[in-house]
């Protein structure tokens, strides 16, 4: 029983459907999550849903959260692993 299945789903609620990210420089994040937790830390090159350009998130530690609706996890650029979207 899902007590919380007649909850609206938002940006500040739980993720109901998370995947593992496989960064790649061609095919975007589908759907795109809220935010991505990073389980293996290093750089993470990504493009924000309504960017026209990429960023890195650089130095992230094991077990960090980016709090971003990313469209592309780029492979180039991105040292990190073990990515879960949180969609």
């Amino acid at each position: 029983m899902d007590k919380f299945a007649d909850e609206p789903d938002d940006l500040v609620a739980p993720s109901t459907a998370p995947y593992a990210v496989v960064p790649s420089d061609a095919v975007e994040l589908n759907p795109i999550p809220k935010g991505i937790y990073v389980g293996t830390g290093g750089d993470v090159t990504l493009r924000g849903r309504d960017a026209s350009a990429d960023v890195t998130y650089r130095n992230l530690a094991d077990g960090s959260y980016i709090a971003v609706r990313a469209r592309f996890v780029r492979a180039t650029g991105t040292t990190a692993s073990n990515m879960i979207a949180e969609a």
